[in-house]
């Protein structure tokens, strides 16, 4: 996948924003207790370690004030993550941790005063144990539901987001094409011969007087079945592509795409189905996550594939499930960070802040982000 995150620089007064697009989607991290799931169930783990983290060297006179956020892998149900080392250079004054949204992990890094001509880093790496997602069972899948009075939470992931317009015209009216009662030929009568002339009059009035499926065959169809008819959609009318990232509308439109763009199609029809979902950002990679709910409301999340043979993954179709561990980085699509109040993020970024000392340039950022 070729993704671009953007990232934004400003000089405000003698504060100098700086940021560096990540090529990559990142990480997330430890120490906050991952609730259990009673519908999913887990396969076989892939332990990898991970490193992540930043340098900055003041080539261009001293910088005061460095404030480096670093996205960091995410601690997750189905990943656990610890550190393994840390290589922190003693100019870096603090190191903090903290969760945004409840999808994604920044590292803070801060270094109150930086000499001309210095680097301070640090960098750490991680061991990162990831689980395979299995299917529910289909008895458990039948009794399944949408959630009803979603909480602010929640509601993050049934609106619009960048790249991801769930109130466009072009998604409704897909959405619709995909659940509407569909015409079935006429069998032809006994009594009367076929027609000669298959594309004629006769054959387009037998074709329009033919059996519909009844209106109410839509009801039948469980949550967990919409979902899946709107899975099935996606993977039969979008064709793998790698390229830049496109909207859902685009890819739509275009037929084409790669896994950010196919997962960000399948979530917009879903929330336009009223059912929350959302991208899952993984090591050189991205899928999507639907959530419905049990008898007891209790929310749950399953995971799909988005490329490869209709969305299978080692020749495993993947709807509701995960067969492959991966690196997960960030779970959501619409973040906010503190320090950047006025946007909204589909993923958190790199980023930094710093403040030069009279006379002085920008210094020079290096993020580290690298499976070993």
């Amino acid at each position: 996948m070729i993704s671009r995150y953007p990232c934004i620089g400003n000089l405000a007064s003698l504060a100098l924003l700086l940021c560096l697009t990540a090529s990559q989607p990142a990480a997330a991290q430890i120490k906050d207790t991952a609730v259990e799931d009673s519908l999913v169930t887990y396969g076989n783990s892939q332990v990898v370690r991970y490193r992540v983290g930043a340098s900055i060297t003041a080539n261009r006179g001293p910088v005061q004030d460095v404030l480096a956020m670093v996205a960091v892998p995410f601690e997750c149900a189905e990943q656990q993550v610890q550190i393994a080392e840390e290589d922190i250079s003693p100019e870096v004054d603090q190191l903090d941790y903290r969760l945004l949204d409840g999808g994604a992990r920044q590292m803070l890094i801060r270094i109150p005063y930086l000499p001309n001509g210095k680097e301070a880093h640090a960098i750490i790496t991680f061991d990162v144990t990831t689980s395979a997602v299995l299917p529910p069972e289909e008895d458990q899948t039948a009794l399944l539901v949408v959630p009803q009075k979603p909480d602010r939470q929640l509601k993050k992931y049934l609106g619009r987001s960048d790249y991801i317009q769930t109130t466009d015209s072009k998604i409704r009216k897909t959405l619709r094409e995909i659940f509407a009662p569909k015409k079935q030929p006429a069998e032809a009568s006994e009594s009367e011969p076929a027609s000669d002339e298959p594309d004629g009059e006769a054959a387009s009035a037998a074709v329009d007087a033919g059996p519909e499926q009844s209106a109410d065959d839509e009801e039948t169809l469980t949550p967990w079945q919409r979902v899946e008819t709107i899975y099935d959609y996606v993977q039969d009318n979008v064709q793998y592509v790698e390229g830049d990232d496109k909207t859902a509308v685009e890819t739509l439109t275009d037929g084409t795409g790669d896994c950010h763009d196919i997962s960000a199609l399948f979530v917009a029809l879903c929330r336009a189905d009223k059912v929350p979902a959302r991208l899952v950002w993984v090591h050189e990679h991205c899928y999507a996550e639907f959530c419905l709910a049990d008898a007891d409301g209790d929310l749950h999340w399953f995971p799909c594939e988005s490329s490869g043979t209709r969305g299978q993954t080692a020749g495993v179709r993947a709807f509701g499930a995960m067969p492959q561990p991966r690196v997960i980085m960030q779970k959501g699509d619409n973040f906010r960070v503190p320090e950047r109040p006025r946007e909204r993020l589909r993923y958190a970024t790199d980023f930094f802040i710093g403040v030069p000392v009279r006379g002085s340039g920008k210094p020079l950022m290096k993020y580290i982000r690298e499976q070993l």
